[in-house]
């Protein structure tokens, strides 16, 4: 896993399952988690080495980051994960989108996963970049690519004050990590976009595919009672 001292890493990563046999990296080291930088083609084939799967979460998370700061993480750095996957053989590579990938789509409309990349910002300009590179690697490669767009993950349930459509795209610590589980075990394609936010009421993205094809069964609503 890259990113794993991130929030969603962090926050996930005690609730994947106890047989994953599972090496955390993050851009510098922490407890347990050992250092990588995702620009570095090398050190990511040496990080992969022997890899069933790589779990790819490292990146600039910021909607309003610039150029220069998604550059290194975000553009050159999906490459590197892609081609180091490759080259070292890996099963499956889950690569972290973003709703952000579709987010300059009108105000009331749901997404699918189906839907081509429309991106509202240049962070989700990236992230459709990194599903682009996920389609080429499974095209031409022998790993199979789940490229999730994950929606607003948060640790605390969104409460009345957060606006409606945050609301519904919200993405919980223990959905995020079953989808993650099921991203990395569920086969029969190749090349798969899932929706990723939690079993919201009203939801801004659909979930029909993820849950069809990844067998993902999430269990919290934004508007469940506190």
């Amino acid at each position: 896993m890259t990113g794993a001292a991130g929030r969603i890493g962090r926050a996930i990563v005690p609730l994947l399952p106890r047989d994953w046999e599972m090496s955390r990296t993050d851009l510098t080291a922490h407890e347990g988690i050992s250092a990588l930088d995702v620009s570095d083609l090398g050190a990511c084939r040496e990080a992969f080495a022997g890899a069933d799967a790589v779990v790819h979460l490292a990146a600039v998370p910021d909607p309003s980051a610039s150029w220069d700061e998604l550059l290194p993480s975000n553009v050159v750095g999906v490459y590197q994960v892609a081609q180091a996957a490759a080259d070292c053989g890996v099963r499956r590579l889950v690569l972290a989108s973003s709703l952000h990938a579709v987010s300059g789509t009108p105000d009331g409309s749901q997404s699918r996963s189906s839907d081509a990349p429309r991106p509202g910002n240049l962070y989700g300009a990236t992230k459709a970049w990194a599903e682009a590179v996920g389609a080429w690697l499974a095209a031409t490669g022998s790993a199979s690519v789940v490229a999730v767009r994950i929606g607003n993950f948060a640790e605390a349930r969104p409460n009345a004050a957060v606006p409606d459509r945050e609301r519904s795209a919200w993405l919980s610590p223990r959905d995020a990590a079953q989808l993650i589980r099921a991203a990395v075990e569920a086969d029969g394609f190749d090349f798969l976009v899932a929706n990723g936010i939690s079993a919201n009421r009203y939801r801004v993205a659909d979930l029909q595919v993820t849950m069809q094809q990844l067998g993902y069964r999430p269990l919290d609503d934004a508007w469940q009672a506190q």
